[in-house]
């Protein structure tokens, strides 16, 4: 058996809960009927059916009760094998993890704010492959394209800055490892996505892009940082500092937009520059990458279970329709004609027992 909706089981603790809250009610309404009259009047001032009744009527609540949730969490059981084709576009996206993503123009730092961007754009993704290149000096693949966004999101938690030894920013050869990490397979169903401030020490960022638009890969550049700059952090044997020139000069990090547009220019792909929590990487998925050629990536067999959630929802219905029909009332005596409410003569004690 398996759960639609799980998490909707851990109600199933305030089932004992409901049961105790009954039976603490129907202790107290007893010591109140005892406090009011004496045991031998009792039963003819309240003309209830008595306790066993109440607990049956209580049974049947918490019954119904358990059997709802029951019903609200979904069982599910006996399937039937079912082919399932998934259709997506191949999406790399290339990760700046150099020194200057760790500027704070951007709350908390650049690449935090990056990585906090990357896992609402997995939100978006519907059987799209996705993959992550990590470049800073040098670059690598991170996570191979896949279907399995949890693995991925894994990839990415990883990502820090320092992650690759070698200093420096390497873009050009970012966008090589970007181009194999996409299996080298050309297609509209084939994209990159740079998050970057930009910056690049390598001086290849031109060939690499025109290799790209050769492929037909288009390239989406996320600038990420702020035009007026700022400056990087550093932290050695617990001192804290900035990050210094060989000359001595604090380095102070600005977001490159012409290079960025030029990349994106090349391939025919967009440049996109937001400080919103999400860097407009839902707008480019919205207005570009969901608009892609699809293609069939995966063909596999899956199991699809039955929906039996009528079962528990009608027994709970059942008990609480019985719970509604049973009376808490006695029905009057054949041979008794006294009006409810009213004592026969026969029933009070007699003036010589009250004597005695």
């Amino acid at each position: 058996m398996v759960w639609r909706t799980p998490q909707f089981l851990w109600l199933l603790f305030c089932v004992p809960l409901v049961a105790g809250l009954l039976v603490w009610a129907l202790r107290r309404r007893r010591r109140a009927l005892e406090q009011f009259a004496q045991a031998n009047l009792l039963s003819m001032l309240t003309p209830d059916t008595g306790q066993r009744v109440h607990r049956w009527r209580a049974g049947l609540l918490v019954g119904a009760l358990a059997l709802l949730i029951l019903a609200l969490a979904g069982p599910r059981w006996g399937f039937q094998w079912e082919e399932v084709r998934r259709e997506g576009a191949d999406i790399v996206v290339v990760l700046d993890t150099s020194r200057s993503m760790l500027a704070t123009d951007i709350i908390p730092t650049r690449l935090d704010r990056a990585k906090l961007a990357l896992r609402d754009f997995v939100q978006h993704l519907q059987g799209d492959r996705i993959g992550l290149v990590a470049f800073a000096g040098s670059a690598f693949v991170q996570c191979p394209l896949t279907l399995d966004y949890g693995a991925f999101l894994e990839s990415l938690r990883s990502v820090t800055v320092g992650i690759i030894p070698k200093g420096g920013t390497a873009l050009g050869e970012a966008i090589g490892t970007g181009l194999l990490a996409l299996e080298d397979q050309p297609g509209q169903h084939h994209v990159l996505l740079i998050i970057t401030d930009g910056e690049d020490h390598d001086g290849q960022i031109q060939a690499a892009s025109q290799q790209a638009a050769e492929k037909g890969i288009k390239i989406y550049t996320v600038g990420v940082g702020s035009p007026e700059g700022e400056l990087i952090p550093l932290s050695v044997d617990g001192r804290r500092g900035f990050l210094k020139d060989r000359q001595g000069q604090v380095v102070k990090s600005r977001l490159d937009t012409e290079t960025l547009q030029q990349i994106a220019l090349t391939t025919g792909g967009a440049y996109v520059y937001d400080t919103g929590p999400n860097l407009g990487l839902g707008e480019i998925y919205t207005r570009y990458l969901s608009q892609l050629e699809k293609r069939d990536l995966t063909s596999t067999l899956e199991r699809r279970y039955a929906d039996r959630f009528q079962l528990p929802l009608a027994v709970g219905l059942l008990l609480l329709a019985l719970e509604v029909c049973i009376r808490d009332r006695r029905s009057q005596a054949v041979g008794d004609r006294s009006a409810p409410g009213q004592f026969s003569r026969s029933a009070l004690p007699s003036e010589k027992e009250n004597e005695s």
